[in-house]
């Protein structure tokens, strides 16, 4: 790749952090706390750390240990692990080059809003209208208009591309060494800010203490008592839904991991640096609760709002409930937007730059081409598929695909990307390593590669039994309940 051989991380730490840096994506920000709201709060955490401990802690190894022992990024490492699963890396190439653009153009939102936010903090205008009380209709007025949302976007693919022709140490690992920190001194600094307001020990108990009675539902026996019980369905969905958090946020099943894994030097310890991204990414999760939660519940009792609706999931939450929360803060409320959306733009940017990485560095292994010639390639690629998601809410949303299949109405652009990748696509993906590992090539390949140069493996008995057992078994099931959820079947919805 670099000067005719492959690049390497500076040092295990380096690997970490940009690890982490990937791991910490939008999903940490506006799913988690979205699902732990909905879930009974420290119940939601705890099936969601248990899960990341095992089942994630599995399906990172592997990737990192595949990247490693073949030096090669997901297109190609597939094909060296086994002949015959070459078809595995050209699906789990697909996911990054379709995720990249969609989520660059959400990117360009994120740095809109952060504009916006500085100009109103400096300046004291309020372009959303006066309290943000018009924040949906700014919102709606933005990705809706032809040129905006394009050209945000592609600011932000410019900016990824800049930091990937750099090269491994020179680009990805300097600029994390940057925005990391960064990021996580803006997220304890809001975070301290939030814990302070006058009303928010409710939403912090909300948050952090473990509701039963989000496991139990209301039914109406012969009489006509209404009676509370458990519902086991609940906690299948809480099961579920942590599993779903967790499979996203530690960035698996997109390639990322065995690209920078390739890049992992042979005498460092996988285990050793899995449990340190497994922390880093967690602790940023558990921050974006307590950064949102309790001003959204604090808004929610204000304004009479069901807690459950003004925690929205997506973009709804982002860049329209919590601009009529920051409006409730007084004067302070457009410092604490801008730098909540300065850390958004840290983490969308790690996470991308990861994504985009994963592209450049296939296209180098399968054609023998320079770093810099592929970034442009990959550019090219990146901005007409960014395109489709730019404009699906704007000059092409009449545009809908699969109306009537996958929703009523069918998806826009960048819901059908969203919904391909993440929740068919990525699955797939993780199945077939698992099968791949666990019982075509053996789980002691992976074993092996991980005690390399006399490195322990405390978590080998666990590892074998997950990548050759549960872990397909758990994402096999993932699959069939992200197609049930999105096809809205059997009223299913997490």
């Amino acid at each position: 790749m670099e000067d005719n051989k492959r690049a390497s991380w500076s040092g295990q730490l380096a690997f970490v952090l940009a690890a982490a840096a990937s791991a910490i994506g939008l999903g940490n920000l506006w799913r988690f706390p979205y699902l732990a709201a909905q879930y009974g709060g420290g119940i939601f955490i705890a099936v969601y750390i248990v899960l990341v401990l095992t089942l994630g802690f599995t399906l990172m190894v592997t990737e990192i240990a595949v990247g490693r022992m073949t030096r090669q990024a997901p297109l190609t490492a597939y094909s060296r692990l086994h002949r015959g699963w070459g078809f595995v890396g050209v699906l789990g190439t697909l996911v990054p080059v379709l995720i990249v653009p969609y989520y660059c153009v959400i990117g360009g939102w994120v740095l809109k809003y952060f504009l916006v936010y500085a100009r109103m903090a400096v300046t004291g205008a309020s372009p959303m209208g006066e309290g943000a009380a018009a924040s949906a209709a700014f919102f709606n007025a933005f990705i809706s208009s032809n040129f905006a949302p394009f050209g945000y976007g592609i600011l932000f693919v410019l900016a990824c591309a800049a930091v990937i022709a750099m090269g491994v140490k020179n680009g990805i690992e300097k600029s994390n060494l940057v925005m990391m920190p960064l990021l996580f001194v803006l997220a304890i600094a809001i975070s301290a800010y939030v814990v302070t307001l006058p009303g928010s020990a409710d939403g912090i108990k909300y948050y952090l203490v473990p509701s039963l009675d989000a496991m139990r539902e209301q039914v109406v026996d012969k009489a006509g008592a209404t009676h509370s019980v458990f519902s086991f369905a609940r906690l299948v969905k809480t099961i579920l839904g942590a599993m779903g958090q967790m499979f996203y946020s530690l960035s698996l099943a997109m390639g990322i991991m065995i690209t920078y894994g390739s890049y992992f030097r042979r005498e460092d310890s996988i285990e050793r640096s899995v449990r340190r991204i497994e922390l880093f990414d967690t602790a940023i999760a558990l921050l974006a609760g307590l950064m949102i939660i309790p001003v959204v519940y604090m808004f929610a009792v204000k304004t009479g709002t069901p807690v459950k609706e003004a925690m929205n999931a997506g973009p709804g939450l982002m860049f329209i409930t919590l601009p009529k929360v920051f409006a409730t803060l007084g004067s302070g409320g457009a410092w604490i937007g801008t730098a909540f959306f300065g850390l958004v733009i840290f983490a969308a940017l790690t996470s991308a730059i990861s994504l985009y990485e994963a592209c450049v560095a296939s296209v180098c292994d399968l054609l023998h081409i320079n770093r810099k010639a592929s970034t442009f390639f990959m550019g090219a690629i990146v901005m007409f598929l960014s395109t489709f998601s730019a404009l699906g809410y704007g000059a092409w949303g009449d545009i809908r695909l699969f109306r009537g299949i996958l929703s009523k109405d069918g998806l826009q652009f960048l819901d059908f990307f969203d919904f391909v990748t993440n929740y068919v696509f990525m699955p797939l993906v993780a199945i077939a390593t698992c099968v791949a590992i666990g019982w075509i090539v053996g789980p002691r390949t992976v074993v092996d590669e991980v005690e390399r140069c006399g490195q322990r493996f405390a978590a080998k008995g666990m590892y074998v039994f997950m990548v050759k057992y549960a872990a397909p078994v758990l994402m096999s099931v993932l699959l069939v309940e992200e197609v049930i959820r999105s096809l809205k079947l059997w009223n299913w919805k997490i």
